[in-house]
This record gives C-alpha cells, structure tokens and sequence, in this order.
C-alpha cells in the first residue's frame, strides 16, 4: 500500500514545476508517494467544455492510480482534477473556480466544486484564503537559482506566456512609453503572440528594437535570465499564484508591478518592499512606465539597492538593500519552511 497517490493535470509549466516540488516534500516528510498526470485532451472552444475534457482526464488518471497503487490518501492537484474525482480525497489548488469561471464559464464547475471543496478530507491552498476548514496553507518553495551575474546586464525582464491575463500588452506600452535605455526581455512567448500583445496595447509598426524575444525557455535557461535582469515587470489583470514573480524576487530582480483580481502572492510583497515600484491600476501605462523608470533608477546593475524606508513615526530606518528586504520577506517560501508544514500539519492530518 502506497501513502499518497498525487493526481496531477499538469497543464502548464507551473503546475508540473509546483507538483513536484510538492511531491519531493511530501517523500522528504517520510510518505511513499505515487503520482499520475491527466492526459492532455483536445482543445476546444469554451471553459467549460475545456474543464469538463481535464476533469475526465483527470478522472481516468485517478481510477488507475487508485487500482495500481492502493493509497490510504488522495491529493487532487488543482480542483478541476477533483470535480469528477472516482473517490474522495485532499485537494491542493491556487485560486477555485468560484474566482476564476465567473458567469457562463462557470456554470456547471462551480456548483460541482463547491461540493467537493466541502467534501474534501483536507484542502491545501497554496495561498491564503477563505475556505478556512480543514484549510493548511502550502506554498510553492522558491530559492535562488545562483550567483547575481555582475554586472547585471538586462534591463527589465517580463513573462509572458497567456499575454492577455499577464498583461503584457500593458507592459510593452509602458516600456515605449518609459524611454529607458537598456532592453525589455519577453521569455516564455513566442515572436508571433508578442507581436499581438503590441498591437493590442496601442503599438503601431513592429515592435521597438530595445524589446527582445526567447520564447520558450528551459527552467535552468529562465532562471540565468533572471539573474542578469535590474527589473522584473508585470501588470497581470489576474494572478493566480505568481510563481514568477517570487522566483524574480528570489533573484535579486526588483518587482514592478499592478495590483490584479486572484491571491496574488507576491503582491503585497512588492508594496512592502518598495510601493514606488507598485501601481494600482495596470491599465494606468503612465503610471506602470513611472514605476519602470524609478525602479530601474534604483539600481545600476552593479550594487544592490539601499533604501531608508520611514517608520510610522517618519524617522529613516538604517538602510537595507531591496535584494536583503527581499530575501527576508521570501522566508516562509523557503524549501526548509514549507517542508516543517508539509511534515507537522499537512502529513499527519492526511494520514490521520
């Protein structure tokens, strides 16, 4: 008999990447842990004819498991993966789709959700939220990658795969509009969809040449792009989580960035950190170009940054540099962190 059998969509790079790291915590806690991933199914038109194609996958993927392995407790990553789950179990998710599937998109999933979230032996978000019951908060672990580069000799550095929730439209017209010198890098989208992006945030002709695409890039490949970037800009209209931003952050990159609908994580990080590089609205390009220039003022690539930030009273605080701040406040995202939850709350309770 197996501890835990771990049922995966594995739709994006992040969700692989959280489930792993998931699963290496759970075996570092002493479970024996199997793992199995929906098959992708084909693509079609509407959310809820997509969701409905994962779920079944998902459903599949689960009965063999469970017939394989026989394991005394079932994780559901994400709860599309649970809505038609073959037997009752925890499930691990970012943001419902009580959030994200609002009006018809969510017709048949929030109702079908709602149930299994009351159902469920445990919920494990990886964010704070407001389904409290039987609630323990995991949190995706994030480190540094390696070593800063020095100098470091990228500007900005922005992510863009899903360019409309990540607003990248937004970000390329507040990098024209900013007039900085220095190159804006766009990983994980390619030429084509970039070029859209452009043309949907008010851009004319082709794209500036101080903006520079990747596309797709390996983990290994993205974090060393990371390492040599002053500025991590994003302005997403929703964020489920924003694993890319921590990871930015764990880099030693300053975060620019907007507040969006979803737990956005790494939101309120970025206000406590610097609120200059934050802006309200990420629709507001003079704002998020002003928040470019400051940031990227902030920093010639060759020293950290120091700030003075005031107490309640007004009086300066001794300085510290953004990167030290940062490292600070990412401690409860530490591997070490989230490995004593998994081990002291999580495990017991899933194994109870």
């Amino acid at each position: 008999m197996t501890d835990l059998l771990l049922v995966c969509l594995g739709a994006t790079a992040g969700l692989r990447a959280a489930d792993d790291e998931f699963a290496a915590s759970l075996q570092r806690a002493g479970a024996s842990v199997a793992r199995v991933t929906a098959r992708r199914p084909r693509e079609v038109r509407t959310f809820m004819a997509t969701d409905l194609g994962w779920a079944r996958a998902a459903r599949r993927a689960a009965a063999a498991g469970i017939a394989s392995a026989s394991p005394r407790a079932v994780i559901y990553s994400t709860t599309t993966a649970a809505l038609l789950w073959p037997r009752p179990g925890a499930i691990r998710f970012d943001a419902p789709a009580a959030a994200t599937r609002p009006g018809r998109h969510g017709l048949w999933q929030r109702p079908v959700e709602a149930r299994r979230l009351r159902e469920a032996s445990v919920l494990v978000p990886l964010a704070p939220t407001e389904l409290l019951r039987q609630s323990i908060m995991v949190p995706v672990p994030v480190a540094a990658s390696g070593p800063p580069a020095s100098p470091r000799d990228v500007a900005a550095v922005t992510y863009g795969a899903n360019w409309r929730k990540k607003g990248l439209d937004r970000v390329l017209a507040a990098w024209a509009a900013a007039s900085v010198p220095g190159e804006l890098v766009v990983a994980g989208v390619d030429a084509a969809r970039v070029a859209q992006a452009w043309a949907a945030g008010g851009g004319t002709g082709p794209l500036p040449a101080s903006v520079a695409v990747t596309g797709p890039l390996s983990p290994g490949a993205y974090r060393a792009l990371l390492r040599r970037a002053r500025v991590f800009v994003t302005a997403p209209r929703r964020e489920d989580y924003g694993i890319a931003q921590l990871e930015a952050l764990a880099d030693g990159c300053a975060l620019v960035t907007s507040a969006a609908a979803g737990p956005y994580v790494a939101f309120e990080l970025a206000r406590a950190l610097d609120p200059r590089f934050v802006v309200a609205d990420g629709d507001d390009v003079t704002a998020l170009a002003a928040a470019l220039r400051t940031a990227l003022a902030s920093t010639d690539g060759r020293a950290p940054m120091s700030v003075h930030p005031a107490d309640a009273h007004g009086h300066s605080a001794p300085a510290r540099s953004y990167g030290e701040r940062a490292s600070a406040a990412l401690a409860p995202f530490s591997r070490a962190a989230v490995d004593r939850v998994v081990a002291e709350e999580l495990l017991p309770r899933l194994l109870a």
